[in-house]
């Protein structure tokens, strides 16, 4: 898109709304547009939602890419298309502080597999499949803010049918690690707080259960691909930093200090670290971006001709 080339509507809202400058839009109309129609071709005539799962590490741009696509599937194609996360079906707190003390005092953080209502999302997929006519599908929201799922009457409702549902998470794809893989720690946290390997291991074989089942719902993979964990650390931290920004006064006890976000960002490491190493060949499309979170190439068999 070039620079003198006016906005659709639709673009300038999405722009406007999330603080991105028109050099996303060239970005995207290189990248993503051709993938954005691919999506839609893949629907025509199809009974079922497309269900597209989209991984990439914290920070990566998975959320606004998942975005895009379904503004630019409505707006485009006319299709009705879908955002989730699998952040919207973390655990109840209450669930979490259970498994913290049954299984791992690490389980009370979200994030590693095993922290997830999984099932939930799955019933929720199921229902968001059903035909016209059924009655609206409550959708999951999590708080952040509050570390705990929102209530169900706080929930979003989303009639079907729907042509696409794009799913991202971090951890999405992602197969169990062999054991061998287990026996060192990767970091300080799993060293001197998982010495046992009792809770790296638990998040290992969730992925080979329930996580599994749900990758088997997702047709088409994409792959925001990081060129580093480190730059994933920095990249967070810049969120941390403009989070600080924007509340001002209020950030003290919002806004993780450099070390408290050290030992958040270990939580990911180990599967992080794995998903850039192993997912890859295993994905349609794999965009391959650099320090500054541009994207340099991609690769696979789900690349546009």
């Amino acid at each position: 898109m070039g620079k003198d080339c006016p906005l659709a509507g639709w673009q300038a809202r999405f722009t406007d709304q999330r603080g991105l400058s028109v050099d996303y839009l060239d970005q995207a109309e290189r990248w993503f547009d051709p993938v954005a129609a691919q999506l839609a071709a893949h629907c025509s005539g199809a009974s079922r939602p497309l269900v597209v799962g989209i991984n990439g590490a914290q920070g990566s741009g998975k959320t606004t890419l998942s975005d895009y696509f379904c503004q630019w599937l409505e707006h485009e194609a006319g299709l009705r298309a879908l955002s989730l996360s699998i952040d919207d079906v973390y655990l109840t707190r209450t669930a979490r502080q259970h498994l913290a003390s049954e299984v791992h005092p690490l389980l009370l953080t979200r994030g590693v597999p095993g922290t997830h209502d999984i099932p939930l999302l799955l019933r929720t997929l199921e229902a968001l499949g059903a035909a016209a006519g059924t009655l609206p599908v409550p959708v999951p929201r999590f708080d952040k803010a509050r570390d705990d799922r929102l209530p169900c009457t706080h929930w979003p409702r989303v009639q079907p049918p729907l042509d696409v549902i794009l799913l991202e998470g971090w951890c999405l794809g992602a197969s169990p690690q062999p054991e061998a893989a287990l026996t060192e720690p990767c970091n300080t946290l799993e060293r001197e707080e998982d010495s046992a390997g009792r809770w790296r291991r638990y998040a290992n074989a969730c992925l080979a259960g329930d996580y599994a089942r749900l990758h088997q719902r997702v047709a088409i993979w994409l792959m925001l691909r990081a060129p580093s964990f480190d730059e994933v650390l920095r990249w967070r931290s810049e969120q941390e930093h403009k989070l600080a920004a924007g509340l001002g006064h209020a950030a003290g006890t919002r806004v993780m200090d450099a070390p408290a976000l050290a030992r958040f960002v270990q939580h990911y490491e180990r599967l992080t670290r794995h998903c850039l190493a192993t997912l890859p060949p295993s994905m349609g499309l794999v965009w391959e971006l650099d320090r500054d979170r541009v994207i340099r190439s991609w690769h696979g068999p789900e690349v546009p001709a």
